[in-house]
């Protein structure tokens, strides 16, 4: 009954925004496109519950915000649906300003709890964490779409959507383009840091001289481990997909997707005391992913791959403070909701 009672749209807060569309409002296409990607979890419970006609939830999650739902998007192992293929179909007065809005929208589900998804979602999670997520098909899938809609319909119509698994499997797709010169206006709701999570240390000054003591150990093991042509395609990478800014929604308090926040504020504190050369090096790199390439060059395997990782180097990050750290309903409303920032890699 819970579940159900999460999955109503009435209820759901977000009802009083169709009252107002504005596209040019960032509050509001947050808020649209978190409903979108809740339309994939509530659209993958009607299909395992079998819900069908007038019993079915997810449709609301959509149309009430004139989108129309052009294909669901099943995982090939459990036969799940993970993601979906939306339309923007506008049916207000078309005196309307829709210059910013999306003309479709591909959104990603996370974790669902339930029993017949719950071990193929985690043995995700884990990939995520071992940097293996783009060998999964459930990926392989969602890259396709991602390919077909833009040859089909051009990058500027694409949007990518995602919440935590999902954020991490959209974060992946547009980096995949972004690297090709495709940027994708992307929406990631609580995406996975892989790295300690710093943020939830209480005291400033520790976090802060943790911080430093992590850049110190990356930055030394990007000295003893690469040599200077590795170093400059790590850097030519980085520049590369600077031009890409997603849109990041993190929770200080949610170990997942914290570690976003000191990752970008650390590097714009290096700036600020002007070594921001040393921050920018750090920002290429994880202390994590540099020792397991080590260990891939000793053994001779691919245990890790920098630029299929999380990291990014330019977003526009806005935070909560709500009492729920990684739920995806914190972002239906302004409540708790801070302004979004920049960060732009240079």
């Amino acid at each position: 009954m819970a579940n159900q009672t999460g999955n109503d749209f009435v209820s759901s807060g977000l009802s009083r925004l169709t009252l107002a569309p504005n596209w040019n409002d960032v509050r509001y296409r947050r808020s649209v496109i978190a409903s979108l990607v809740k339309g994939v979890y509530v659209l993958k419970d009607d299909h395992r519950r079998h819900r069908k006609g007038s019993e079915t939830l997810a449709p609301a999650w959509w149309e009430s915000f004139d989108f129309k739902l052009l294909k669901p998007l099943m995982d090939g192992g459990d036969f799940s649906i993970f993601g979906a293929v939306y339309e923007y179909k506008p049916t207000f007065n078309n005196s309307h300003d829709l210059t910013r809005a999306p003309k479709f929208v591909i959104a990603f589900r996370g974790t669902s709890k339930n029993q017949d998804t719950v071990l193929g979602d985690m043995s995700l999670n884990i990939d995520i964490f071992r940097n293996a997520l783009h060998r999964r098909s459930r990926f392989e899938k969602a890259m396709q779409a991602v390919e077909n809609m833009v040859d089909e319909k051009g990058a500027c119509n694409i949007w990518l959507a995602g919440h935590s698994l999902g954020a991490a499997i959209a974060m992946l797709s547009g980096k995949t383009k972004a690297k090709e010169g495709i940027f994708l206006e992307s929406y990631l709701y609580n995406p996975p840091f892989i790295a300690a999570p710093i943020e939830l240390i209480p005291s400033r000054k520790v976090r802060f001289g943790v911080q430093v003591a992590c850049t110190i150990i990356t930055v030394g093991l990007n000295v003893v481990l690469q040599n200077n042509q590795e170093r400059q395609q790590s850097e030519d990478l980085f520049s590369t997909l600077s031009p890409w800014v997603p849109n990041l929604f993190l929770h200080p308090s949610d170990p997942i997707c914290s570690g976003y926040i000191g990752y970008f504020e650390h590097r714009e504190t290096l700036q600020s005391f002007g070594v921001g050369v040393i921050g920018n090096l750090a920002t290429r790199y994880s202390w994590q992913g540099l020792v397991m390439s080590a260990i891939g060059s000793a053994t001779g395997t691919e245990c890790w791959s920098e630029e299929k990782s999380h990291l990014i180097p330019s977003a526009s990050v806005t935070t909560s403070c709500n009492p729920q750290p990684h739920n995806l309903s914190q972002w239906f409303t302004d409540d708790f909701v801070s302004e979004p920032k920049l960060y732009r890699y240079t």
